[in-house]
C-alpha cells in the first residue's frame, strides 16, 4: 500500500516523467521480493509483483480517463486529453524496461531470472519477416490486451510489463553490440504506445459497465470515444511492423 501511494492518476498526467521512475521502483521491488520468495520461478512472478503495484494507479488512471469521457464532449479535446494518459504510461513502461535492462546485466544469475523470457525470445525464428506476418503478429498481442482490459479492467498491464520484461532482457543480453538498444526501441515503443491505447480503450468501456454507467446517456460517446482509441491503436500498430521490417534491419549494418 506505501508503494501504491507514490503517486496517483492526477499527479502522473501532471508530471508523466515521473512515472519512468516509478516504473523502475516498482519493477525492481518485485523482482527483489520474486528472488528472495520465489527465486526458482522468479521471470514469471516478478511481472505479477509488478502488475499488482501498478494495479491501483492503472484503475485509477483509467476510471479517470472514463470520466473525461463523459464530461467532455469534443472529440479533438477527449484525444488530447487521453494523450496525457498515454504519455505518462510511456514513461512507466520505460522504466521497467530500464530496470528490467539493469537487472539482467548486473545480475549474475540474469539467464535463471529471466528464463521465460529468452525461451521467449529463442522461440522467436523468422529472420526476414513480410509486414503483414509482423502486423499479424502484433495484432494478437492487441486482441490479447482488448480482452483483458475488457474482462479485468486492467488486464492489459499484464501484456504490457511482460513485453517489457522480455525487451528487457533482449536489451541487456545485447547492450555489448553497437545499436542494441536502438534495435527494439525504434519499433517497440509504437507498439508499446499501440497496446496502450487499445488498453485504455476497452479499459474505459470495462469500467463504465462496472459502474453502471451504460444506463447513462453519455455511454455511447464512451464507446465512440474508445473505439477512435482502438481504431488509432490499429494504424500505430502498423506503422510498427512497417519500422521493425524496413527501418530496424538498417541498425545492424552500423
Amino acid at each position: 500500500m506505501v508503494l501504491e501511494s507514490l503517486i496517483n492518476p492526477k499527479k502522473a498526467e501532471r508530471k508523466p516523467w515521473e512515472m519512468f521512475f516509478i516504473g523502475l521502483i516498482y519493477s525492481s521491488v518485485a523482482i527483489m521480493l520474486s528472488l528472495w520468495l520465489f527465486k526458482e520461478y522468479t521471470s514469471i512472478v516478478m511481472v505479477f509483483f509488478t502488475v499488482i503495484l501498478c494495479a491501483r494507479i492503472m484503475y485509477g488512471t483509467i476510471s479517470l480517463e472514463e470520466e473525461k469521457d463523459k464530461s467532455i464532449k469534443r472529440e479533438r479535446f477527449l484525444l488530447k486529453e487521453h494523450s496525457k494518459a498515454l504519455s505518462f504510461f510511456i514513461f512507466l513502461f520505460l522504466g521497467f524496461v530500464v530496470s528490467f535492462s539493469l537487472w539482467y546485466i548486473f545480475y549474475p544469475s540474469s539467464a535463471l531470472m529471466f528464463d521465460a523470457q529468452l525461451k521467449t525470445i529463442g522461440s522467436v525464428t523468422a529472420e526476414n519477416p513480410a509486414v503483414f506476418q509482423v502486423f499479424l503478429n502484433n495484432l494478437r498481442v492487441l486482441a490479447l490486451c482488448l480482452i483483458f482490459s475488457f474482462i479485468f479492467g486492467i488486464g492489459a498491464i499484464f501484456i504490457l510489463v511482460w513485453n517489457a520484461s522480455i525487451m528487457g532482457a533482449a536489451i541487456g543480453s545485447f547492450i555489448n553490440y553497437t545499436g542494441g538498444l536502438a534495435r527494439y526501441l525504434i519499433h517497440g515503443l509504437p507498439e508499446i504506445l499501440a497496446y496502450f491505447m487499445a488498453g485504455l480503450g476497452m479499459g474505459i468501456i470495462s469500467i463504465a459497465i462496472i459502474k453502471h454507467d451504460f444506463k447513462n446517456r453519455e455511454f455511447k460517446r464512451v464507446i465512440i470515444d474508445s473505439l477512435d482509441l482502438i481504431i488509432l491503436s490499429i494504424f500505430m500498430l502498423f506503422l510498427a511492423a512497417l519500422l521493425e521490417v524496413y527501418v530496424t534491419p538498417l541498425l545492424l549494418l552500423f
